[in-house]
């Protein structure tokens, strides 16, 4: 007897511990997965304890038609956003001055390269071709390769001179020549009587728009100007929250969604409204990075310009290229050229790089200057291009 009660009393327990097991609920905090039935892991069974947290709504754009609206916040001191001290940049004298230091030092192919042909005791036509080959090398480009090594040949031989110093001469006037100092490269950033100037910038993923928005309202306030960041990158996690932390460093404020994925012409037409309504002399507006062959963020791009000219003209509109991409690099300024009217180029990444010759293929290829060039990564490695300063730090 004893037996059988014992027998019984192990299969009660049993089916206790079952129907426990079946009724258990969720851990607070945490989420059950719905099981798939040919999942041959964790069985079958279409029974759900709790629903799985709602997925995000999709991203709606703003019909241009109509008058956007956004909720926005002025990050002066966000909240969400690490207080920073506010920093003093340097002077535009002193960073070009380093940056000039820092590209002479850099291990430059093109400058080097090309004094190192020249400085043969014979230019023959051997050289002649190696010449040609550097400059195509550095992405010059075939025209301007062309008309550079041509009007040397022609230049060498009618001075009857190879002396090297004179030689080097000759080249430095003509890579002068090719960068072309008379292109206006003064920035558009003066306030209007009515209203501030409006700058865009634009370009592909990763080229560190973000970086140089932040690098440039440096270089505007150390010229004394009130600026206002609008922070139209809604689609990068954290862009916002960066560009308003590069606005802290300099004391500048950034207009911003808190909401994630809102429409980016919204961001822009209110960060441009907030500029007009506090009388700033300059507002930059922040975009995403798109690729070139993406036909609807290249309309969407569009549309945040025509968007902001509701309210005021945008009177620049910069592309961040980086110098290392090369001839991939022209491919996007054409195209981004189409879309919305740059009116200049920022080349980062002139340091330590061949790809110098750049500068001379976007200038020629879409008749738009080189305006700004970084030569680092340090909040102040960002200057004003000029021309006859590049080609001496190519050659020094």
């Amino acid at each position: 007897m004893i037996l059988i009660y014992a027998v019984i009393a192990i299969a009660v327990i049993g089916t206790v511990a079952i129907l426990l097991v079946k009724g258990r609920k969720t851990p607070p905090g945490t989420y059950p997965t719905t099981r798939d039935a040919n999942d041959p892991v964790r069985g079958g069974g279409t029974d759900t304890l709790e629903a799985p947290p709602a997925p995000a709504e999709p991203r709606v754009a703003v019909p241009e038609e109509e008058l956007p609206e956004t909720d926005v916040e002025v990050a002066d001191d966000a909240a969400g956003i690490e207080t920073v001290p506010v920093e003093t940049p340097a002077p535009v004298e002193g960073r070009l001055a380093r940056l000039r230091a820092r590209l002479i030092k850099s291990n430059n192919a093109l400058g080097k390269g090309l004094l190192a042909l020249l400085s043969r005791d014979k230019i023959d036509e051997d050289v002649w071709d190696e010449i040609e080959e550097t400059l195509l090398m550095a992405d010059l480009g075939t025209e301007p390769t062309m008309e550079l090594v041509d009007a040397l040949r022609d230049r060498v031989k009618v001075a009857g001179s190879q002396d090297p110093e004179h030689v080097k001469a000759m080249l430095r006037e003509e890579l002068i020549k090719l960068v072309d100092p008379e292109m206006d490269r003064s920035l558009a950033v003066e306030r209007h009587a009515d209203r501030p100037s409006i700058v865009m910038v634009v370009g592909v993923n990763g080229v560190g728009k973000t970086t140089t928005v932040g690098k440039l309202a440096r270089v505007l306030v150390a010229e004394d100007k009130d600026v206002l960041l609008g922070a139209a990158d809604t689609f990068r996690a954290a862009a916002a929250e960066q560009l308003a932390t590069w606005g802290q460093r300099v004391g500048v404020p950034t207009v911003k969604s808190d909401v994630d994925g809102a429409d980016p012409a919204s961001v822009a037409f209110e960060a441009v409204k907030a500029g007009i309504d506090q009388e700033v002399d300059v507002v930059m507006i922040d975009t995403a990075g798109r690729l070139q062959n993406k036909v609807g963020l290249m309309d969407e791009l569009g549309k945040v310009k025509r968007v902001i000219e509701k309210q005021a003209m945008v009177d620049e509109v910069l592309l961040v290229l980086d110098a290392t991409t090369g001839q991939n690099g022209l491919n996007q300024a054409k195209v981004f050229s189409e879309v919305v009217n740059i009116t200049g180029i920022v080349l980062t990444k002139l340091d330590g790089t061949a790809k110098g010759g750049i500068v001379v293929a976007i200038q020629r290829s879409l008749g738009v200057p080189v305006k700004l060039i970084g030569l680092g990564e340090g909040a102040d490695d960002l200057a004003p291009f000029e021309a006859e300063a590049f080609v001496d730090a190519l050659l020094n």
